[in-house]
């Protein structure tokens, strides 16, 4: 099945609510070099964890946003304190005609992770420019994102434009490590309220090697746990070997946990990306997907599938052994032998249920099954054929002839935080990368400049059509 989204009916509906009201000049030289200093400024504010600069780069957006017209109580600052750090939540309500209409939310993340000089061919918060990239930590992840959405409220908000409900930026500070930033925003009496939400940290585009643009709608993410697997004895002197053992418990175990295969799932969202897959990949990898489709338990299918990981993840849940910590001397008899499993959830799945299945999957009396830290459990937005149609004509306005495709991604973004607060929420981000740029978290981080600076046409196209409609 092809999925077009602004096809048919989904795109009749659409435009039935009202004439599209996005036409407005052309984002101009002068936007672009704003948004360009701005971004520059962004990678020179190292907000990693352990600087306690995010506060310092809301003050930036802050001042910029005042200056453009937005009043100091449409700015609002969300103090959190993240692991004994403090760091904050960032709120800017572009107020819209009718106050009582739900808002649209349009997500980001200003922290980043940080980064060592020594390992960069440039200092990566000196924003340096070569051979057309801008190069620097989160120059990708994701200050080319929530920048080009200030500097779209901005421009915006110069130009007069009053959008019928209100637009509402929400970004958080320590999405990169606890997220309770995030959290804080889906509290917030605004936020909370959001129809939907849009995440310029999700979704985005792909330039392949035949110079054709892919982009993708994130609808759902895979979430995550960790688990720890631990055998205890009373241990002696390595010199007097006894037949139970710690680490061969727990080795045991873990041959055990190797040959763990959780079912087959679709959803809404996989299932339609399953299909282009299959059509897109074709030979056993095409066939064994179309045969999952019709039997998820086709057990040959699964074989081939399994053949190619990177594809198939999505298929299902997954558990990996990831870290070993067993004995306390070279010659004692291990007391306690621990590894620690991480498991990405298929989304629905609860985080109980894969404790469960792993302890029932070990079945040894002397092995224990315990959660580290905290489970996260995450549903998958409804696709919205309305909305999609929307954002296929803001990615027409932008990269003609680029089809989305809804999306299922196996990391994690603050969006996760949003649909587990009920708010549906997409991965709607329009910043376009070849595979080598896809540096995020790595060296030399950098971003195109051309792309980054497309941004503004497509979030200033998209920000006018669903702001004018009640």
């Amino acid at each position: 099945m092809k999925v077009r989204w602004y096809a048919g009916a989904a795109l009749a509906a659409a435009l039935s609510t009202g004439a599209l009201s996005a036409a407005a000049a052309p984002v101009t030289d002068a936007d672009r070099a704003m948004a360009r200093q701005m971004l520059e400024e962004a990678i020179a504010t190292p907000t990693a964890r352990g600087r306690g600069q995010v506060p310092t780069l809301i003050e930036n957006y802050s001042k910029r946003l005042r200056e453009a017209g937005f009043k100091a109580d449409e700015i609002m600052v969300v103090p959190v304190d993240s692991e004994g750090e403090k760091t904050a939540a960032l709120v800017v309500r572009y107020a819209g005609r009718n106050p009582s209409a739900k808002p649209i939310a349009f997500l980001g993340h200003m922290d980043v992770v940080d980064a060592l000089k020594e390992n960069w061919s440039t200092d990566p918060y000196v924003p340096t420019e070569k051979d057309g990239y801008i190069y620097g930590r989160g120059s990708t992840d994701n200050k080319a994102g929530v920048t080009a959405l200030v500097a779209s409220f901005i421009r915006l908000k110069k130009s007069g434009f009053v959008p019928e409900r209100d637009l509402l930026l929400a970004f958080s500070g320590d999405e990169e490590t606890g997220m309770l930033s995030t959290r804080a925003l889906t509290k917030h009496p605004l936020v909370s309220r959001a129809e939907f939400a849009l995440n310029s940290d999700a979704g985005s585009g792909q330039q392949g090697e035949d110079g054709k643009y892919r982009f993708n709608i994130q609808a759902a993410e895979k979430t995550y746990a960790n688990y720890a697997i631990s055998a205890k004895n009373p241990g002696g002197h390595s010199s007097a070997p006894m037949p139970d053992n710690a680490i061969y418990d727990l080795a045991r175990g873990l041959v055990k946990l190797e040959g763990l295969r959780f079912p087959v799932q679709f959803n809404e969202i996989t299932r339609i990306m399953v299909a282009d897959l299959a059509k897109e990949k074709g030979g056993e990898l095409g066939n064994a997907l179309t045969t999952l489709l019709k039997n998820p338990n086709d057990a040959a299918a699964r074989a081939v599938a399994e053949k190619y990981p990177h594809q198939a993840n999505i298929l299902w849940t997954t558990c990996v052994a990831t870290m070993l910590e067993a004995g306390n001397a070279p010659n004692a008899l291990p007391q306690n032998a621990t590894a620690n499993v991480n498991c990405r959830i298929f989304p629905g799945t609860k985080v109980e249920d894969v404790r469960a299945t792993i302890a029932k999957t070990l079945n040894n009396d002397k092995l224990t099954v315990a959660m580290v830290g905290e489970g996260v459990e995450s549903p998958v937005s409804p696709v919205n054929p309305a909305l999609f149609a929307r954002l296929q004509k803001a990615m027409d306005a932008t990269y003609p002839g680029v089809e989305l495709k809804p999306s299922m991604s196996s990391g994690g973004t603050d969006g996760r935080e949003f649909r587990t607060a009920g708010i549906p929420t997409y991965g709607a981000g329009a910043l376009a990368l070849k595979a080598d740029d896809a540096r995020a978290h790595g060296t030399d981080e950098r971003v195109p400049i051309d792309a980054y600076l497309k941004q503004l046409d497509y979030w200033d196209y998209l920000l006018r059509d669903l702001g004018s409609r009640k």
